[in-house]
């Protein structure tokens, strides 16, 4: 494991309880409190009792303590190098982390160690310094509630302007690409972010209400082989939608959820599985299937 068990949620519970004990507090409830609120269920039964049987020597029996300051968690090296690796992840300048102390710290691994070989080359340009700006005044409006006003090329080449209100960020692992999902704007709810070429925070006080309509969801019926561990894989690959499984006597059913508006990225999805997986439904899910394997056979791809 790469992080220690030190972080984990008994750990963590511990040393709070233990610096709200230096703080002087010594209410058996308020410190089960505690427990409640950072640990799990059957804590409540574990923690006070062995604090208080002296058990971990860290809290007497009279719920006071021999340490004399607060509990202090510094990383491991290899805790420093794996955070190193994910640093040097594009995407993170996104957000505009940095953290102190790495700087001779080798990373755990780097973009060199690893190929994705099922990725769009074109992804949004990380490195861009107004992609990054657009994007960070997208994420700071969403966390303050307030609204933006943009301007866009659409992929026909026009530039269109629109005050929205953020709501969230998609991301396309398959494509590479992040789009802005807005309410308040009627004629546009979905965008690629770089399509953006200026992006500003809207003063206006005027609230933007919501006429945006709900989600349009498709669901799809998957027949998965039991073949080369086909079921793991496929909860793997489609680890963020929602889903179920059947199984039966050689095969499984696998229901998937997901946005319509994914729906080309789902057919390349499925496709990436050959023959180990069968589409039964949707019947216009099928038929875009069978429309891709004709146009890749008429391009001698199969």
């Amino acid at each position: 494991m790469i992080f220690n068990e030190i972080y984990s949620a008994y750990y963590n519970t511990v040393a709070k309880i233990i610096a709200e004990i230096l703080k002087g507090n010594k209410n058996e409830k308020e410190l089960n409190k505690i427990v409640s609120e950072n640990a799990f269920g059957e804590s409540m039964l574990n923690i006070i009792p062995s604090l208080k049987s002296e058990k971990w020597q860290v809290v007497r029996s009279d719920l006071t303590t021999p340490l004399k300051h607060k509990p202090t968690m510094p990383l491991t090296r290899i805790q420093k190098q794996w955070l190193k690796a994910i640093l040097q992840d594009p995407r993170m300048k996104l957000f505009d982390v940095e953290i102190e102390g790495l700087s001779d710290i080798e990373p755990l691994f780097t973009n060199e160690d690893y190929f994705i070989y099922d990725k769009y080359s074109d992804g949004d340009p990380y490195d861009n310094k107004d992609y990054i700006a657009h994007f960070r005044t997208i994420l700071k409006a969403m966390n303050t509630g307030q609204n933006i006003e943009i301007e866009m090329t659409s992929r026909k080449g026009k530039t269109i302007y629109a005050i929205c209100s953020p709501e969230r960020f998609e991301y396309s692992e398959k494509d590479d690409k992040f789009r802005l999902v807005t309410r308040g704007c009627s004629f546009i709810s979905t965008i690629n972010v770089a399509r953006i070429t200026k992006c500003t925070i809207y003063d206006d006080e005027a609230e933007i209400k919501s006429n945006k309509s709900e989600t349009d969801y498709e669901t799809i019926t998957l027949k998965v082989s039991e073949e080369r561990n086909t079921l793991e894989r496929c909860m793997l690959h489609f680890a963020h939608f929602e889903k179920r499984a059947e199984r039966f006597d050689d095969y499984y059913l696998l229901h998937i959820n997901f946005d319509k508006d994914d729906e080309p990225e789902m057919v390349i999805r499925v496709l990436s599985f050959g023959p180990l997986v069968e589409v039964l439904e949707s019947e216009s899910f099928k038929k875009l299937i069978i429309d891709k394997l004709k146009s890749q056979k008429s391009c001698g791809l199969l």
